[in-house]
């Protein structure tokens, strides 16, 4: 099975470069399932049903937020409906909409995609160590998901490894979000989950973070505000994370980073053809 992961989408630089080249990526290297982290997707805040319907088009099987996942106030309201956006799972007990969700790939394989939110450096939440772990083992690997994926949404690099090597065998994938900086140690872990600290972002890396740089700056320098944090509008890079996924026993068998746009060197040129030689 061949997953594709996307991260953090930052404005409308982000989403036109996501829906523009993500229908040829499903094509060219005839990928089972998609995931993309949204919550950044409208204004560089939240995300709205109208966006979460282009992504889906586009070609998302599921869409994942963090955060900043309520920005947009109507998100309230409309994420009970849609079996394809989830929130963090360890969000406070009542909040809308849900933390993980069992959708069918391509292929016919059944995906439990989790979203999680991180502590360190973060908002407190419940622990989302224990919350993935009750989620797994209510709906465990080749029992009842056949691939299982985390998009585990924080700060602190060493939080998002101890939850890698916690999960490890017992889930497909764990990739970051959050930091809209994609890292470079993605790779297989001892017992078969695919890792990466952080996906990155899908937006235009001449900014902060997705943002024109003006404003950051001038906070950095004075501490004082001057204006909103508006996305920056140059062209979109795409970031995100690859994953083969052996059919058999739901464990990752290759992974590699995904970088294609303008702003930063490429990668995952002949990812697949060298999962199909190894």
């Amino acid at each position: 099975m061949r997953l594709l992961f996307l991260g953090d989408i930052v404005g409308r630089s982000g989403r036109t470069a996501v829906c523009e080249a993500l229908p040829k990526l499903i094509s060219r290297h005839s990928l089972d399932f998609v995931i993309i982290n949204g919550e950044n997707s409208a204004g560089g805040f939240g995300i709205t049903e109208a966006i979460l319907n282009d992504l889906i088009d586009a070609g998302a099987d599921c869409v994942t937020l963090g955060n900043h996942a309520f920005d947009q106030k109507d998100t309230l309201v409309y994420i009970d409906r849609h079996d394809r956006l989830i929130r963090p799972l360890n969000f406070p007990r009542g909040t809308p909409g849900k933390g993980a969700t069992l959708l069918k790939a391509k292929n016919g394989a059944d995906v439990l995609v989790i979203n999680a939110m991180g502590r360190v450096f973060m908002t407190e939440l419940d622990c989302p160590f224990r919350a993935i772990d009750n989620e797994i083992t209510a709906c465990s690997l080749k029992m009842g998901a056949d691939v299982i994926f985390v998009d585990f949404h924080a700060e602190a690099t060493s939080e998002k490894q101890a939850l890698g090597l916690f999960l490890d065998g017992r889930v497909s994938g764990v990739v970051g979000t959050h930091t809209h900086t994609p890292t470079s140690d993605h790779r297989v872990l001892p017992s078969g989950t695919a890792y990466m600290s952080d996906a990155g972002m899908c937006g235009d890396y001449n900014s902060v973070l997705g943002m024109e740089s003006d404003e950051p700056i001038n906070r950095f320098l004075t501490k004082i505000p001057r204006g909103r944090y508006e996305p920056s509008s140059g062209q979109g890079t795409l970031s995100g994370f690859a994953v083969e996924i052996d059919d058999k026993t739901g464990l990752a068998t290759h992974c590699a980073a995904l970088r294609q746009g303008p702003h930063l060197e490429p990668a995952m040129r002949s990812f697949w053809r060298d999962a199909a030689q190894s």
